[in-house]
């Protein structure tokens, strides 16, 4: 089972190297042919020792005198060749190395590509770590065969070249050749066996290193303020444990692979000198064809070895191309029409009977219909796990129903264009995200409509100018890295800020300004009901005050629609809304009191 699986990974691997071929078939032709000339060089280069032994060292010993222009002939011989040798070890190293990089650079992008264009249902089922791991180590060990593959081939052709000279030469010693190969073929064959699921695992282990790594620092606040920083050191030390285990593995077979690998040509030469001798004893071989054999088998360990490169690293080149391949042939793509929302100012939005599940599991939400008058401010009120923020995904196409409509202006949001619901339509979510970037690269983000002039505009109804003019270098002020200078009021204003920039008609909320204070939360929501925005407004909240503001609120009870009216009707006629929203307004007030020190 295991040699069947061994051969497999052969099979693919070379499959995967004619896949780097046809993608860079310009650079493998540099890389060959200058990997080819080195071969012949080589080949040349033990023949011209031999004739130099056998006609100009010998006789120069015998008559007990050498001439000068022999010997400028010799000197001019081998720095000739030395120059061509220079010369194809340059273009075989610039052809390997950059088809390797150029393979690496188109991957690493097609990989993000894809990961731009799955959904955010299909991130979320994958670690992060798990992703970096796919656009790095991934991809790089993917192509980790490609730097000695022009190598190879030029060793090959070097080995048929040096098998047909040696048949020319002397058919004997041709013969110590002939096994020799083989010999070297055949010890790669086994070790590539052996080594390919130690290779996979190594693999496998890296990806989920890098995962557990990244969670660790992702929550690293968590992590600190639960005094589990031993705890997750020992869980880091489970994984890097395993991959050092896997890694030694790897380097315990390879170091046995490589003395196999130099003793042969040794043994080879050693066989090539008995031989040659008594060979050389019978009058069937003179100096010259002995020496140039022996010095072509003492040359050809090198060469030879690049084969064993490639072997060797193929089962870790299907391990990573295999997971880069796993990423660039996932589905659940969210395929936009052509259509572009048409009208200006306040978008409306209507959810139609929509109903929907994540991923196979139960409905989430249940024949949801409501609509957000164009224009209007829209409250969606509900107990945790009521379907709101799932319900502001589908305003904005993050995810699509199971059945039923999201229209926006009439027109279904699957019809529209990446670009015109972009445009369109923004959400502000949960947890703010800020870049590693200046202010004003948060809120632009490259976007050339956005001008200097708009980011004010946005700060100003986002609540955030004021911070921000504070700031010691204004809009060029770095925020660090997820935003670690700012607190998470600003942050949540900075993000709402980047949303307004785009001039939104549809502006979405899920529950966006959680972490301003209940005073600027209000004034946030009274600068965007009062036409600034020039957008319909969507939002999940929590605050009475917030909810009072809506023109119309709709109340979610297990991922359906239990009530739909004005914030003051459904507190005089639902008494689950009401218990609702006196519970939350009863945990700001408790959470207020302990904020400023004063027990109950």
């Amino acid at each position: 089972m295991t040699t069947r699986a061994s051969r497999d990974v052969l099979g693919r691997g070379l499959r995967v190297l004619g896949t780097a071929i046809r993608t860079e078939p310009r650079l493998f032709v540099i890389g060959t042919v200058g990997s080819s000339l080195f071969g012949l060089l080589i080949i040349a280069n033990a023949y011209v020792v031999g004739a130099v032994i056998g006609h100009v060292v010998v006789p120069a010993f015998a008559e007990r005198r050498a001439g000068a222009g022999e010997l400028a002939l010799i000197v001019a011989v081998f720095l000739g060749i030395s120059v061509l040798r220079v010369a194809s070890i340059f273009g075989r190293r610039l052809g390997a190395g950059y088809m390797q990089y150029h393979l690496q650079a188109r991957y690493r992008r097609a990989v993000t590509r894809r990961y731009l264009a799955l959904p955010p249902s299909w991130h979320q089922r994958h670690a992060t770590g798990t992703l970096l791991s796919n656009a790095n180590s991934d991809v790089e060990a993917a192509f980790v065969p490609i730097a000695p593959l022009p190598f190879a081939v030029g060793t090959i052709v070097m080995i048929v070249a040096a098998v047909i000279s040696l048949f020319l030469t002397d058919w004997v010693l041709a013969l110590v050749g002939v096994t020799l190969f083989p010999l070297l073929f055949g010890l790669n064959v086994i070790y590539s066996r052996r080594m390919s699921p130690r290779q996979i695992r190594a693999q496998q282990l890296r990806a989920k290193v890098s995962a557990v790594a990244h969670e660790s620092f992702d929550g690293a606040l968590v992590v600190k303020t639960m005094g589990r920083e031993a705890d997750e050191a020992r869980r880091f030390g489970v994984y890097v444990g395993e991959l050092r285990d896997a890694l030694i593995a790897v380097g315990r077979l390879r170091g046995l692979f490589d003395p196999l690998m130099d003793s042969l040509p040794s043994l080879g030469t050693l066989a090539v000198l008995l031989l040659g001798a008594w060979r050389l004893q019978t009058g069937a071989l003179g100096v010259t064809e002995l020496v140039s054999v022996a010095f072509l088998f003492t040359v050809l360990a090198f060469p030879v070895r690049a084969i064993g490169w490639v072997v060797a690293e193929l089962p870790r080149s299907v391990a990573g191309w295999e997971r880069v391949q796993a990423v660039l042939g996932a589905t659940g793509d969210l395929a936009y029409g052509a259509a572009e929302p048409h009208g200006t100012g306040p978008a409306a939005v209507e959810f139609d009977r929509v109903t929907f599940a994540y991923d196979g599991g139960p409905p989430v939400l249940h024949d949801v219909s409501f609509t957000v008058p164009a224009g209007r401010t829209v409250a969606l009120v509900g107990a945790t796990g009521a379907g709101k923020s799932t319900i502001a995904s589908l305003a904005v196409r993050l995810v699509d129903p199971a059945s039923g409509t999201v229209r926006l202006d009439g027109t279904d949001v699957r019809d529209l264009s990446s670009s015109g619901l972009a445009g369109a339509a923004a959400l502000v979510p949960q947890v703010p995200f800020v870049f590693d970037d200046t202010v004003r690269g948060n809120i632009a983000l490259d976007r050339p409509a956005v001008t200097d002039e708009a980011v004010w505009s946005a700060l100003r109804l986002a609540q955030a100018d004021g911070f921000v003019a504070n700031l010691a270098d204004g809009l060029d002020t770095a925020v660090g890295e997820r935003g670690t200078s700012l607190s998470g009021g600003q942050r949540q204003r900075l993000t709402l800020a980047r949303a307004l920039a785009g001039r939104p008609r549809m502006l979405v909320l899920d529950d966006a300004t959680s972490a301003v204070d209940p005073r600027v939360e209000a004034a946030i929501l009274a600068a965007l009901r009062g036409g600034d925005a020039d957008a319909s407004i969507l939002v999940v909240a929590y605050r009475r005050a917030t909810i009072a503001l809506a023109d119309q609120v709709v109340y979610l009870e297990n991922g359906r629609v239990a009530a739909i009216g004005t914030h003051t009707d459904l507190m005089a006629t639902e008494p689950g809304y009401l218990n609702l929203v006196t519970a939350y307004e009863q945990a700001e007030a408790e959470r207020a009191l302990e904020e400023s020190g004063v027990t109950a």
